[in-house]
């Protein structure tokens, strides 16, 4: 089920279509390599780009050679690697054909207004769709993304938006009361089951209980704070 979600989430998160060409450059050891390096773009037939070395090695145009030589559709990396190459040349980017990509998106921890608009502006030469995702480990695929959503609903910088489908983000309060409105903070949890949720802690299922599921009940407990 896990890989199911993993095809799925990236067929619509990324809007998928046959003949595209997929570069999530994180680790395959990472649970971002598993979900979309390997299972999602594999299972949709995609052609998938698996990277080595590091962004700035053997010089910062490195992302953007491998765009260019590949004709990569889709470039997905985390926003510590943007933040890094910020600190050097625009021309590092500039110099390399970037026209094949069609959708940016970024991973693994909240992206920053300065890298967002050096991502979107820069990058993407603000023609691209810019998704800032939020999931973990634990959920085993994307779970709240700007995309899916209509083709023409607004993409607001910096922010995961909306969630994935069958998932219900709710925000709760220190007493475990679900809080409602706009302009709240809270806790954020999950108030449904989906296809990719972790289904224990091996040799230590209580451990999973206790962590994931007491803090609120009735929710799973992200173990992250969010805004709406």
């Amino acid at each position: 089920m896990r890989n199911k979600y993993s095809s799925r989430s990236h067929e619509h998160v990324f809007d998928y279509r046959d003949g595209d060409v997929f570069g999530c450059v994180a680790d395959v050891g990472w649970i971002t390599g598993h979900s979309y390096v390997v299972y999602g773009p594999l299972a949709n037939g995609a052609t998938t780009v698996l990277f080595e070395s590091t962004p700035t090695y053997p010089n910062p145009g490195r992302y953007w050679e491998t765009v260019a030589r590949l004709g990569i559709t889709h470039f997905y990396c985390a926003p510590t690697a943007l933040r890094l190459l910020l600190r050097y040349e625009d021309d590092w980017v500039k110099r390399y054909d970037r026209s094949t990509l069609r959708v940016l998106g970024s991973v693994g921890e909240p992206l920053n207004h300065e890298a967002w608009h050096w991502f979107n502006d820069l990058v993407g030469e603000k023609r691209c769709t810019l998704v800032d995702t939020w999931w973990q480990t634990e959920t085993g695929g994307i779970m709240i993304s700007p995309r899916p959503s209509a083709p023409s609903a607004p993409v607001l910088p910096a922010l995961p938006m909306r969630p994935m489908f069958g998932v219900k983000p709710v925000l709760c309060d220190p007493n475990g009361g679900v809080v409602e409105g706009m302009g709240v903070d809270g806790a954020l949890c999950v108030g449904s089951v989906w296809p990719g949720i972790a289904r224990t802690i091996y040799g230590d299922h209580k451990r999973y209980i206790d962590t994931y599921f007491s803090p609120y009940k009735g929710h799973y407990f992200s173990g992250d704070g969010a805004h709406r």
